[in-house]
């Protein structure tokens, strides 16, 4: 058996609630990984790939980050988020999934679906996130189109979701709604104030992005089987790292 490659880790913390996507609200852990393949102009984790944060990166084993887990929660916890950056990126994440369900744990995975991995179908909670114009990202449909379709055949349980700062972006949202009908769908306001750091201060912007994205959404005919969230930990702890 070949040696098990290392995970780049850059933050392991919980517990706390999800506060994104279709398991909003849920109780989980987050390992967060480094590396990504997109360079997203908003992007609310850009020390993943931008070098800012590069010395703390710690190459870890699926033992060595299920330790970490077990000592920040003991036995308080039953599913796990691993978010990035673009944890698609590492194929070695199949033994730590593994080692987590061996232990009755729930995973859940985050991804804007431009790589696929074959562990994609051993992933309990999946979000594809495709990055709608104001990101700066262009979208590559057939790589898309590809990993809807696995997932769909295999029968995993997963939705898309696309976070939305403007109308272009919701326009956006309604394409990939309609390319892939039948799919759970959620759309999620923006955050585009990445720099307030007191989290009194940001939950009337968020209140407002959030009002304004439902408001839009009430009054479209394209979007009737939608779900509208806001960045739920956002209203609880702002721009906050490692919650």
């Amino acid at each position: 058996m070949s040696a098990e490659r290392a995970i780049p880790v850059l933050e392991v913390f919980g517990p706390t609630v999800q506060g994104e996507g279709m398991v909003v609200g849920r109780k989980t852990m987050f390992v967060r990984t480094a590396g990504c393949d997109y360079r997203c102009v908003w992007c609310d984790s850009a020390f993943t790939w931008d070098g800012s944060a590069k010395d703390e990166i710690q190459l870890r084993s699926a033992t060595q980050i299920i330790a970490s887990l077990d000592e920040l929660a003991g036995d308080a916890y039953d599913h796990v988020t691993i978010s990035g950056g673009n944890p698609a990126l590492l194929p070695q994440l199949d033994r730590f999934i593994d080692a987590l369900h061996e232990r009755g744990k729930k995973v859940a995975l985050e991804t804007q679906g431009s790589r696929w991995q074959d562990w994609f179908t051993n992933i309990d909670d999946m979000t594809i996130s495709p990055k709608p114009p104001s990101s700066g990202m262009d979208t590559n449909w057939d790589k898309l189109d590809e990993i809807v379709s696995k997932l769909v055949e295999h029968g995993s349980h997963f939705c898309l979701k696309v976070v939305v700062f403007d109308e272009a972006d919701l326009a956006y949202a309604k394409v990939v709604h309609k390319r892939y009908a039948g799919v759970s769908f959620y759309v999620q306001a923006g955050n585009g104030n990445l720099t307030e750091q007191e989290p009194a201060r940001m939950l009337p912007y968020l209140l407002e992005r959030y009002e304004w994205l439902i408001d839009l959404t009430m009054t479209d005919s394209e979007l009737n089987a939608v779900y509208v969230l806001p960045q739920l930990h956002t209203w609880v702890w702002g721009n906050k790292k490692g919650v």
